[in-house]
């Protein structure tokens, strides 16, 4: 039924749209289409260099996130009473991938949302999952199961990887997340990846510590 009524709504627009155009001499317009937007590079680096940024002498990829919170959205019908995720509440979220060491407690993200150090992000992070424990009201242990991405460059995907795992409402605790594959040079990825919650920033966002060591999957 909700299908069908959008079907109709969409059909009405568009027959609303298309006298609209006659009216106005413009009936051989119909069809032209404006070119596709280019998405915006997240990163002013390239996959390359944001890796070499991450990468210390002992193999191991160290670098901070801050997240964006104007873009973290949950489901709205899963919650608790006062309207917060609760037990099970799905969300998605993203942010910026800067050098190790770069993010205090608070910094690193605009209260608009834009990074803080533009000319420093090595790329993005994407976070998906499930909220656990008490919801949002959980104050310690874990407070999120997730699965997350983190992609170094300024293409989407090209040089990517993966982790899946619990993250903790305690500030300063690390936490151990599995490393579950990749794209690019990280392709057959796996290994650890060290989590560490500094604070919330501007945007009410997280910000993160991360340690990643990388092992080749048996072939």
């Amino acid at each position: 039924m909700i299908a069908t009524l959008h079907r109709m709504g969409s059909t009405r627009l568009a027959y609303v749209l298309f006298l609209a155009l006659c009216l106005l001499g413009v009936r051989g317009s119909v069809n032209a289409q404006e070119p596709a937007a280019t998405p915006r590079p997240i990163s002013s680096l390239s996959a390359e260099d944001s890796i070499a940024a991450a990468k210390a002498s002992d193999g191991v990829l160290r670098f901070d996130v801050a997240e964006d919170g104007t873009h973290f959205v949950f489901d709205p019908d899963l919650t608790d009473g006062d309207g917060m995720p609760g037990y099970g509440t799905s969300f998605v979220t993203h942010g910026y991938l800067y050098p190790a060491g770069t993010l205090s407690e608070s910094n690193g993200v605009n209260a608009d949302g834009s990074p803080e150090f533009p000319d420093q992000v090595l790329g993005e992070w994407i976070c998906r999952g499930w909220f656990v424990g008490e919801g949002m009201r959980t104050t310690t242990g874990a407070i999120v199961v997730t699965s997350q991405l983190y992609s170094f460059g300024d293409t989407p995907g090209e040089a990517m990887i993966s982790s899946d795992g619990y993250e903790l409402a305690d500030v300063g605790v690390e936490i151990a997340r599995a490393i579950t594959g990749g794209t690019g040079s990280f392709v057959g990825a796996g290994g650890e990846a060290r989590q560490i919650l500094l604070g919330l920033n501007a945007t009410e966002g997280v910000n993160l510590r991360y340690e990643l060591e990388l092992e080749r999957a048996a072939s």
